[in-house]
């Protein structure tokens, strides 16, 4: 069996992530949705709650996508949790550069562990969880962004 880790803070999920698992589960029989701590970023939603929303927006991949947290480096997660590949979106020139550093650390790391990357739909490449969490802010329209269910949890949190 085939499994890949895709990374990320999704905070909150987005439409642009669930599109770049959707095209992951082509490639792999099972994807871990990896919800990781990042020291850097203040997030808005506890890990619990980033896990509900994945699980909850996901939930027609039940069987296939595992969902879980980690403050560990990711290749090392990756290898932990038994898979081969670390799934990655790129949106922009400026992902790539951070992303093409990021899969040579892997590599030193860990050689077994190889990265594949996603070039974002067209109509997501300007979407981030920041531009969300702004338009919920000053309660603007996140139809087009996240499902109604995040939607949802972003207004209770911004309450």
């Amino acid at each position: 069996m085939s499994i890949a880790v895709y990374p990320g803070s999704f905070d909150p999920i987005t439409y642009g992530h669930m599109d770049i698992a959707e095209r992951a589960l082509k490639v792999f029989d099972e994807l871990v949705i990896l919800v990781s701590t990042n020291p850097k970023k203040k997030a808005l939603f506890s890990p619990e709650e980033r896990i509900d929303m994945i699980t909850e927006t996901l939930s027609k991949f039940k069987d296939r996508i595992r969902v879980c947290t980690s403050n560990n480096l990711t290749v090392r997660q990756t290898k932990a949790l038994d898979a081969s590949h670390i799934i990655r979106g790129l949106r922009a020139v400026t992902d790539f550069e951070y992303e093409f550093e990021m899969a040579h650390a892997n590599r030193v790391l860990d050689r077994t562990v190889d990265s594949i990357y996603f070039m974002t739909d067209s109509k997501y490449i300007f979407l981030a969880s920041s531009t969300v969490k702004e338009i919920a802010q000053y309660e603007g329209d996140l139809s087009q962004f996240v499902p109604t269910y995040v939607e949802q949890q972003l207004k209770q949190k911004m309450k």
